[in-house]
């Protein structure tokens, strides 16, 4: 009889946990449907005012409510790419180093250094890069780039015109540094889950660290890798305030990395508050509907990627 009772006060107690996560799931996706739905019934306006010449217009006049997204959509994409392309090696590189070559009495205090990197808030970067590294690159940096690459096709077109100090490129480097620490996190505690076995498998018949490195431990933690590279993209992508402070703030697209330019999330926060009518402010929430649907698309895309790669190693 007591065995009985205890089953069955079991059974409530599965049934109720199974409920509450089954809960906390449908309020998850019930928040991002009622975001979506609000993004869509706010952007609605703009969307039947300007159409699909939205995604293809440079123009950004509230004077003559002309609005187009292009410039800050080439923003938000081009000081993103430039931003993992720094943060990603440099990432890893550091994360290596952690797991395979750092001494331990060194390993906690460069792990803890890292993390509090990643807690500092985005104003903090703003204002370090308007009035720290911006009149760096100004005097120093960028002067040297236009002199170098001058002359040769292409990256000429990059590093022309003349050292505002900020622009894309500088919005770019803030972004490398505040999402350098997610990937480094994010790749050293994958890093760690490699079995020790493994590692001393392929140093006892002969490997170098390099060799274990790229033969045995890179590939045993790709799928991590992957999703540490989404999560610093996301914070990339998404970031406003530190990219707000540098990048120029300029509704126009330049082939010249050194020139002032524009971000979506940029974009909102300078002038949702000086929005005047109706047709604006969709606009900006039109905006901000895009970076919604370019971040889940990534993340899809990133979603999708994994699965694929985990299908592939079960077969």
């Amino acid at each position: 009889m007591e065995r009985q009772r205890t089953l069955a006060r079991f059974r409530r107690s599965d049934k109720i946990f199974r409920n509450l996560t089954f809960v906390a799931a449908i309020l998850v996706l019930s928040l991002l449907g009622a975001v979506a739905v609000s993004l869509v019934t706010g952007a609605w306006p703009a969307m039947k005012e300007f159409g699909f010449d939205f995604l293809t217009t440079e123009s950004w006049n509230p004077v003559t409510e002309k609005f187009g997204a292009l410039a800050p959509i080439y923003g938000t994409l081009v000081t993103s790419f430039i931003a993992m392309l720094i943060a990603v090696p440099i990432g890893l590189g550091i994360a290596i180093f952690l797991t395979e070559s750092c001494p331990m009495p060194l390993r906690r205090p460069i792990g803890a250094a890292i993390e509090l990197l990643a807690g500092i808030p985005s104003i903090i970067f703003g204002i370090w890069g308007l009035f720290v590294l911006a009149p760096l690159l100004q005097t120093t940096v960028q002067p040297a780039l236009i002199a170098l690459f001058g002359n040769i096709p292409v990256l000429s077109g990059l590093f022309a015109g003349p050292p505002y100090g900020i622009g894309v490129l500088t919005a770019s480097l803030i972004l490398a540094v505040m999402v350098l620490p997610f990937v480094t996190a994010v790749s050293r505690d994958v890093f760690e889950t490699v079995p020790t076995s493994l590692k001393e498998a392929a140093y006892g018949i002969g490997c170098t660290r390099w060799e274990v490195v790229r033969n045995v431990v890179i590939p045993h933690t790709r799928v991590g890798l992957i999703g540490g590279v989404m999560l610093g993209l996301g914070r990339a992508l998404g970031e406003t305030m530190a990219v707000t402070f540098v990048i120029g703030n300029a509704h126009r697209i330049s082939m010249s990395l050194l020139a002032p330019g524009t971000t979506i999330s940029a974009t909102i926060a300078n002038e949702f508050t000086e929005a005047d009518g109706d047709l604006y402010t969709s606009s900006l929430i039109l905006l901000g509907l895009l970076l919604f649907l370019i971040t889940m698309t990534i993340l899809a895309g990133a979603r999708f990627l994994l699965w694929r790669i985990d299908q592939g190693m079960k077969s």
